[in-house]
This record gives structure tokens, sequence and C-alpha cells, in this order.
């Protein structure tokens, strides 16, 4: 690298840094984010129950 860059680098004004860090946060988050849809597209689907309609319609709330 050479040292007329790195010096361009130091000097650089102080907005130049939030600009580059906010741009790091916004692409680390689109990552995230597309990480989390694979792990949800790879979820399995629910499974449906065919229990007859008289079940689960009445709880004894005594002990």
């Amino acid at each position: 690298m050479e040292i007329s860059l790195v010096n361009a680098a130091s000097t650089a004004p102080a907005g130049t840094d939030a600009t580059v860090a906010n741009t790091v946060l916004r692409k680390s988050l689109d990552i995230q984010q597309q990480n989390i849809a694979s792990l949800l597209q790879a979820l399995p689907e629910p499974q449906t129950y065919s229990n007859p309609p008289n079940l689960g319609q009445n709880v004894d709330v005594k002990a």
C-alpha cells in the first residue's frame, strides 16, 4: 500500500467514517436477512391432524 493513500485516508473528513460504518452495517443486515429467509424456507410444513370434531372442545379445570 502506498504511503500517500494511507495519508489520504487518515486525513479524510470525519463524515466519511460514519458513511463507511453505515454502509457496512447495511450490508451486514442484508446478509442476515438473506440467511433468515433461507432458514425459514427450509422449515418443514406443519402437520395436519384429523381428530374427531368432539375432541378438544371441553377443558376440565378442577383439580
